[in-house]
């Protein structure tokens, strides 16, 4: 009989692109200034311009585009943080991890507390399989804002994967003291439990993602397995039957439906 095996969900989430900058102009502090503010005016108008359209190009999924005009307004005013970071979330859209990590590591550099550029950066690292690096930045945004529950939740999952599972469960927990409702990070929680054969521990969190999203396929499966593993077979069966239902359609779990249950 084959082996299933849980997964943890994807609860890592490249946070958007940031919005088309409003203000962008000089303060005429005297007649004698006036002429060099207008100067830098217009050319902050000119990056604006292509912040802007930059911006609705990447929103529209024309990610090649978005790089151009978020370059040249770069170009123009090479101090922006936001076109940095922006560009570099239209490269991760490109599967481009290095050129992102690029662009949110010079945007760190003009804004040291840009917390989005670190969770972001981390995430293109973790895509490249540098989890120490990635885990290096959520640190870097927790410290920045430890009320901010993504960070925890990323860094949990990159614990996960180099399989500190008791890092990752204190990572999950802090995630979930600060946004209850996220059903990803119970999954997720659950999943590093189970590593660590608290199986009761498990289901409990496999519970509350249920609860929290009644059509979660995987919690059902990552359940069902629990189940399994403290001789529940028939309630793996429901649970892993109702997986399927949902659309988890891993091929091992099918096998496993028809040789149980």
């Amino acid at each position: 009989m084959k082996k299933r095996t849980a997964f943890f969900g994807a609860i890592l989430s490249l946070i958007p692109s940031g919005q088309p900058l409003i203000f962008k102009t000089g303060i005429i502090l005297s007649n004698v200034a006036t002429i060099s503010v207008l100067s830098e005016q217009v050319n902050a108008e000119s990056a604006e311009f292509y912040f802007d359209r930059a911006f609705e190009k990447g929103e529209n999924g024309d990610y090649y585009g978005a790089i151009s005009d978020y370059t040249k307004a770069i170009e123009i005013n090479p101090k922006d943080a936001i076109a940095y970071y922006n560009r570099g979330w239209n490269k991760g859209s490109l599967k481009d991890y290095y050129g992102a990590i690029s662009d949110y590591t010079k945007a760190i550099e003009i804004n040291p507390k840009y917390i989005n550029a670190y969770n972001n950066r981390g995430i293109n690292k973790r895509k490249l399989k540098d989890y120490y690096g990635a885990i290096s930045d959520y640190t870097k945004a927790i410290e920045i804002n430890p009320k901010d529950a993504l960070p925890f939740a990323n860094r949990g999952y990159a614990k996960n994967l180099i399989k500190d599972y008791s890092g990752a469960i204190s990572d999950y927990t802090k995630a979930i003291e600060i946004n209850p409702e996220n059903a990803d990070s119970y999954n997720n929680r659950g999943f590093s439990k189970s590593k660590l054969k608290d199986y009761y521990g498990a289901i409990a969190d496999y519970n509350k993602a249920i609860v929290i999203n009644p059509q979660y396929a995987l919690g059902f499966f990552n359940r069902s397995i629990a189940k399994e593993n403290i001789g529940d077979v028939e309630g793996a069966c429901v649970d892993a039957k109702k997986a399927v239902s949902l659309g988890e359609n891993d091929a091992k779990n099918q096998n496993w439906i028809e040789k149980n249950c």
